[in-house]
């Protein structure tokens, strides 16, 4: 077996010492051979799916309590120290950051709140003509992330379906918002890299894309990339501008990179869609609700019911529940936000060991404050925020504290990856040109009002 470990730690903070009860080594682990997939991953993804078929059936607590102990440590084995990118540095967002760190916290948070459940959880919507089965009940339980259909959903929120309810027109619109999303996905993304291409354009063995090349060559270089070097981000803040048009830019970039996030979930969220049609038993339209996680006043419909829809089990679980009993609602939102603030943390660690934890906190601290400061009003006036002036509340603190979060990705490097779109020449150079161009605006204007003898403060 060739070497299972490179020299660049991915947990650089309060885990290190479970390595050697664990037993792990003290670098990533790189998947280099069939038996590391076999000794690493798929223990603890057996052990999520037993644990599923173990939640729902009856008197299974004890033995639910001893696997769920033994399901951390082996996501813990599996996550943190292992590197699936196969040292190439333009996958390690999608491979560290999606199938691991991520996939830690939600499968871990479900083995606790199957552990913890004083009763096991009832589905109660199948299939037309499915007939009960144990383990394709538990097969939707590990794959169904908000409870759709089940009695554990109570709370959650499931927006209106807009989308057609025969089947072909169902995939059929499926398929398109795929695509339609994911070409938005590409826009965006280049738009963004387009304000710094210096930091969020390159990594740190160099150009991303080749464009002398032929395109054969560079479709194949964003498929299957070559090259190595760690991933090298920058910041958003712009220290050269004014304060005013400082704000300027950092706002534009954050609001494109919400719309970029936003576009990105929609898009993988049609792929599962689309997915678990074919392969899962969920052939109804019904059973697959919208997910539709566009923004709206109040700051808490904007984070309790949309932008964390997929993760609420997963917030409050891990969130934990000392806080909500000392301090009531506003703990609750605390926990939560929290929680967020780790789980967004432990993404940017799995891209970036450089990352800082500070940044994402002030973020969503400021987000819980901004809840706290909407029940206030509520419970003095009577009202909740609603309307043009809770739209301009919303989307004001969301810009406001929201640039602090963009710059943690950004110095992440989570903007330096290529998309299908780069590859079209014609097409990225229509995106970067209006981009660059409004930069090179706002830095020039200090200079024109110099020379017009005009100061603003």
């Amino acid at each position: 077996m060739g070497p299972l470990c490179h020299s660049r730690p991915i947990m650089p903070f309060t885990l290190s010492p479970l390595h050697d009860t664990i037993g792990v080594c003290s670098t990533n682990a790189l998947i280099e051979e069939v038996t590391t997939f076999v000794c690493h991953l798929l223990p603890p993804i057996l052990c999520y799916f037993v644990m599923a078929v173990l939640a729902i059936m009856p008197q299974t607590r004890t033995i639910r309590l001893v696997l769920c102990l033994v399901m951390v440590l082996l996501t813990l084995r599996a996550a943190f120290p292992m590197d699936i990118s196969l040292k190439i540095t333009e996958r390690k967002f999608h491979h560290n950051l999606v199938f691991l760190q991520v996939w830690m916290f939600v499968t871990t948070a479900g083995a606790i709140s199957w552990t913890m459940a004083r009763k096991p959880p009832v589905r109660q919507l199948r299939p037309v003509n499915s007939t009960p089965s144990t383990l394709m009940d538990a097969l939707d339980l590990v794959s169904n992330f908000r409870g759709y259909g089940w009695d554990w959903s109570r709370g959650v929120h499931f927006p209106r379906e807009t989308r057609p309810s025969n089947h072909g027109g169902f995939i059929f619109y499926t398929i398109l918002s795929a695509a339609a999303h994911a070409f938005a996905f590409g826009i965006l993304n280049t738009a963004i890299r387009s304000f710094s291409l210096a930091s969020f354009g390159t990594l740190s063995g160099g150009p991303i894309l080749d464009d002398t090349r032929p395109f054969l060559h560079r479709a194949i270089r964003v498929c299957f990339p070559v090259g190595h070097g760690d991933i090298s981000g920058g910041s958003i803040f712009d220290e050269s501008l004014p304060l005013h048009l400082r704000f300027l830019r950092l706002s534009v970039i954050s609001t494109l990179a919400f719309v970029w996030i936003y576009v990105g979930l929609q898009m993988l969220y049609d792929s599962c869609t689309i997915l678990s049609m074919l392969i899962l038993e969920k052939t109804q339209p019904n059973g697959l609700p919208s997910l539709t996680p566009r923004g709206s006043p109040p700051l808490t419909d904007f984070w309790g019911r949309r932008w964390h829809q997929l993760l609420r089990r997963t917030l409050l679980v891990l969130g934990g529940y000392p806080l909500s009993s000392i301090l009531g609602r506003a703990g609750t939102v605390i926990r939560a936000l929290l929680a967020s603030a780790v789980f967004h943390h432990v993404e940017l660690t799995a891209l970036n060991s450089n990352s800082e934890f500070w940044r994402i906190l002030v973020g969503f601290g400021m987000m819980a404050l901004g809840i706290i400061m909407e029940d206030v009003f509520k419970d003095v006036t009577g009202r909740t925020v609603r309307g043009l002036a809770g739209w301009v509340w919303t989307m004001g603190w969301i810009v406001l504290w929201g640039n602090v979060m963009v710059d943690a990705f950004a110095r992440a490097g989570s903007f330096g990856f290529p998309t299908p779109i780069d590859l079209v020449l014609p097409v990225r150079k229509l995106v970067e040109y209006p981009v660059t161009e409004f930069d090179n605006l706002l830095r020039a204007i200090p200079s024109v009002l110099v020379a017009w003898n005009i100061t603003i403060a």
